[in-house]
This record gives C-alpha cells, sequence and structure tokens, in this order.
C-alpha cells in the first residue's frame, strides 16, 4: 500500500483524497536488488508510486560515468522530473527490493479535474523536493566532506522517521560507500574516511549495514543546513469541497483506467 504520509504532512486528507492517492496506481510491481525499474531514454507514459524498499535514480553521462542523483523511500514519485519529456531523463534502479505501482498519466490527469485540492498538494509535494534539491546544491562543492555526510544522514533519517523505519536514532543504510559518494560529490576513500571520523567522534554507531546516531544535536550542528518547516495546508489550497460529488470524481477517475 502507498504510503501517505507526505501528504498528510502537508494537510488533512479527506476520506475521498486517500482513496484517491491509494487507488491511482496500476497492480504493484516487484524488482529485486539492481534490477532497473525504467532506463533513461525509455518512452515516458507514466511515473510511479514507490511503495517499498530502496530506489536509486541515475543519469548516464556521455562518457559513460554514472551520477546517481537522488536515494528514493517509500511514499515518493519516481520519475516526475520526466514529466515535460517525450524520453525518461534518469534511471531508477532497484537498491533493495523494491515495490513501485505504474500511474499513467491520464490517471494523474484526472485527479486535476476530480480532485483539485490533492492535484494542488502534489504540486506543493513537487516543491518541497525542489527545495530539498536547491539545498542540496548549495552545500555541494562548498561545504567540508564531514559537512556532507551529516547531511546526507539527517536527511535519511528524517525521511524514514516518518516510514517507522528509524528505531533509537537508528536505521539500516543499504548504500555502499561509492554510492554515498555519488551522493555527496565524495570519493569512496573519502566517504570512509569520514565516517570513521564520525564514529570515533562519537557522532554516529554502525554494525553492518546499521547506523545509529550517537548524538543527534551535534550532528545537527554540523550540518551546513538549516532545518525546513513546510507550510501545514496553505491558505491557497482549494477547499476540499470543490472536488465535487462522490460520483462525478468517481466517474472521473474511472474513465481514466484502460
Amino acid at each position: 500500500m502507498y504510503p501517505l504520509h507526505r501528504y498528510r504532512s502537508l494537510a488533512d486528507l479527506t476520506t475521498a483524497e486517500e482513496e484517491a492517492l491509494l487507488s491511482l496506481g496500476d497492480a504493484e510491481l516487484i524488482f529485486s536488488p539492481r534490477d532497473t525499474i525504467r532506463s533513461q531514454g525509455d518512452a515516458v507514459a507514466g511515473f510511479y508510486l514507490h511503495i517499498g524498499g530502496w530506489v536509486a535514480s541515475s543519469i548516464m553521462l556521455p562518457d559513460g560515468a554514472r551520477l546517481i542523483q537522488k536515494i528514493h523511500l517509500p511514499g515518493d514519485m519516481l520519475g516526475t522530473p520526466s514529466m515535460v519529456l517525450a524520453r525518461a531523463a534518469d534511471t531508477l534502479t532497484a537498491i533493495t527490493e523494491a515495490v513501485v505501482a505504474f500511474v499513467p498519466f491520464e490517471r494523474l490527469g484526472a485527479i486535476y479535474i476530480g480532485l483539485p485540492r490533492l492535484a494542488a498538494l502534489f504540486a506543493v509535494a513537487i516543491q518541497a523536493e525542489r527545495l530539498a534539491l536547491m539545498d542540496t546544491l548549495a552545500v555541494t562543492g562548498r561545504a567540508s566532506a564531514k559537512q556532507q555526510v551529516a547531511c546526507l544522514l539527517l536527511d535519511l533519517h528524517a525521511r524514514l522517521t516518518p516510514l517507522g523505519l528509524v528505531e533509537d536514532d537508528g536505521f539500516e543504510l543499504p548504500l555502499s560507500q561509492e554510492v554515498i559518494g555519488d551522493l555527496a560529490g565524495l570519493t569512496a576513500v573519502h566517504v570512509n574516511r569520514k565516517l570513521r571520523e564520525m564514529r570515533e567522534a562519537g557522532l554516529i554507531g554502525r554494525e553492518g549495514a546499521r547506523v545509529r546516531i550517537l548524538d543527534l544535536a551535534r550532528l545537527r550542528a554540523l550540518s551546513p543546513i538549516t532545518p525546513r518547516q513546510l507550510q501545514v495546508q496553505p491558505a491557497w489550497l482549494p477547499p476540499a469541497s470543490f472536488a465535487g460529488s462522490d460520483g462525478h470524481r468517481k466517474a472521473q477517475l474511472e474513465r481514466s483506467r484502460p
């Protein structure tokens, strides 16, 4: 089932809006680690709801090098930047076993007609993603290596917490040092050195693939990014009553299905 925490954190969803989100995707698809969900250059006809597991978004550069741009977690929508393109801009790859559901663009379009407030929340969620990218770009190449690794760990901690995947400030980190280096703009050797320094300084603990933040306050103080507090129920959102009758809404959504 598609996690709704991102949208619930932005507004109080109506029953109709929750049902629309939960029924938006096709049947669930399961991918094994390292499986490709969609390749760069594939024809684009929709996007994916991210239901379970970890997924990487990457771009292949002209020289053949792969650049990992984002790690996706459940509740994300995968492949949405390619909505403005005929061919996918990135490759989506399962890091762990991953569960997704495909959403044709026509079905998304029906949401804009039948449930405009939910459609507005899609726009808000996309802007939140853009804000996160702005923060990442602000520190890449300017912050120290330790600060960049700290930012990554804090971001994962914050995104995994509402999924119930953080216990005693610890979480599974199924990322190789090469992948962490890609995300932070560092070499794998540099990542290894900074993680070791953080362990020795009592900032984090590590046992296998599990990382535990031992001093969250100190780690946050190390990050050059000020935590963002998103608006809840912005005043400009259309009222939920604009969604129309249940019968009209269901007809709109059903017409979008094959």
